[in-house]
């Protein structure tokens, strides 16, 4: 898939998991939340129902952390700026209407207001329900609601000054491609110097790829998750791509299991410093310890490599583990449930961790990490030094039933070098 050049400059730019985070996107939980209930969960990929006002609160404090450090964007605010340009919502609605029936819905759609139409398309828009359907009690949508939304690194990636559109597992997150492939097209704070992978135009069954399974360690390396949502074919696609433009060297892929506690390569894995990461041991350690291969620019095969840290050591990468979960296998299983690996680096080192992982924060205090709790870190009680370790842990103790952590609710959009 060729790359599409945008006339815009560059303003988007990583080269890193860790450099000093300048620019992220977030979204906040919203109404859309609503319609997940215990009949449906599983069709929106949630194992669990969530209070929304007490995830707003949780969303709320790591925002507010986050704006400590970087500058913070809301998806549905850009998405309300975007769609004021007339060429934008054009796009966008052309591109709905590849996947809609034509009819009084749609042709309705540019007349709405834009807060409106950002409403429609995030909370979800229900069909009109004929008679039948309503003596039956069921529901459809036109558009999906899009819960996970607030997850957006799966559905968008930078990866040097160019962009992925994510191209998703499961058809419920359909929109969520085009909405960020709008924003990749036509905002100018995600201005770039073209789209890669574009995921929304992707109609292979077997070609699948999320935000969430793609870490850019280095300017010349990738590592990717081979895992339930993210599939081999795409995987090889994105090397071809990135050998091409010259966006990387070399990839490591981590042939993940197939297990409801590892959708992502970023709920065993993050990096977290320039010399540490975190893991869920049994997956990169020991006799259950997952297959790593590795594709060189220039060479047709691939080499399986005797370990993660083997291959990280071999490319002049050596990182250091920490312990998601300490040194027991019980609370490793616990803490990786509850997203202990997925940390978001917002400079080397200082790093944002839900609270409630004990075991995993007593194991970063070994490594020579502060634990510091967000209240005493926003009010002042306790305050970061430039050349600190630290650990920021927010409240997540409703967020987390979503299936993710502060890695997964963001997605960066410049970092400086680490």
């Amino acid at each position: 898939m060729g790359v599409v050049i945008l006339p815009a400059m560059s303003p988007v730019h990583i080269d890193s998991e860790i450099g000093t985070l300048a620019s992220v996107l977030v979204h906040a939980p919203g109404r859309e939340l609503k319609a997940v209930t215990p009949g449906n969960r599983r069709d929106y990929l949630y194992d669990d129902i969530i209070d929304l006002e007490i995830a707003q609160r949780e969303h709320r404090r790591f925002r507010a952390v986050l704006e400590r450090f970087t500058d913070v964007h809301e998806v549905r605010t850009l998405l309300e700026e975007v769609l004021e340009r007339d060429e934008a919502k054009a796009f966008l609605l052309a591109h709905i209407g590849d996947q809609l029936p034509s009819g009084p819905f749609y042709a309705g759609l540019p007349e709405r207001p834009v807060e409106e139409l950002v409403a429609m398309l995030v909370e979800g828009t229900e069909h009109e329900r004929g008679p039948i359907a309503q003596a039956v009690n069921e529901v459809g949508f036109a558009f999906p609601p899009l819960p996970n939304l607030f997850f957006p690194r799966d559905i968008g990636m930078v990866l040097g000054d160019r962009v992925i559109v994510g191209s998703m597992r499961y058809g419920v997150r359909w929109t969520e491609e085009l909405l960020i492939k709008t924003l990749f097209r036509f905002h100018p704070l995600l201005s770039n110097g073209g789209i890669l992978y574009d995921g929304s135009d992707e109609r292979r069954h077997n070609f699948t790829l999320e935000g969430g399974d793609v870490h850019r360690l280095r300017n010349d390396l990738v590592v990717v998750g081979y895992s339930e949502r993210t599939s081999p074919s795409a995987i090889d696609l994105l090397c071809d791509t990135l050998f091409e433009t010259g966006v990387a060297t070399d990839v490591l892929v981590v042939v993940m299991p197939r297990a409801p506690t590892a959708i992502h390569l970023d709920m065993v894995f993050s990096q977290v410093s320039r010399e540490q990461c975190a893991i869920f041991p049994p997956y990169f350690l020991g006799p259950q310890r997952r297959a790593i291969l590795h594709r060189r620019k220039g060479q047709d095969s691939v080499r399986e490599m005797p370990g993660f840290f083997e291959a990280l050591r071999e490319l002049d990468l050596p990182l250091d583990p920490i312990f998601a979960g300490g040194r027991e296998r019980a609370s490793q299983e616990r803490e990786q449930w509850s997203s202990a690996c997925n940390f978001l680096a917002v400079r080397p080192g200082v790093v944002i961790s839900y609270r409630r992982n004990d075991a995993t924060h007593a194991e970063f205090a070994k490594a020579g990490f502060r634990v510091v709790p967000s209240d005493a870190f926003m009010s002042g009680d306790d305050t970061i030094d430039e050349d600190d370790h630290a650990v920021i842990m927010v409240e997540g103790g409703e967020l987390v039933r979503g299936g993710g952590g502060p890695r997964c609710m963001t997605l960066p959009l410049v970092r400086e070098d680490p």
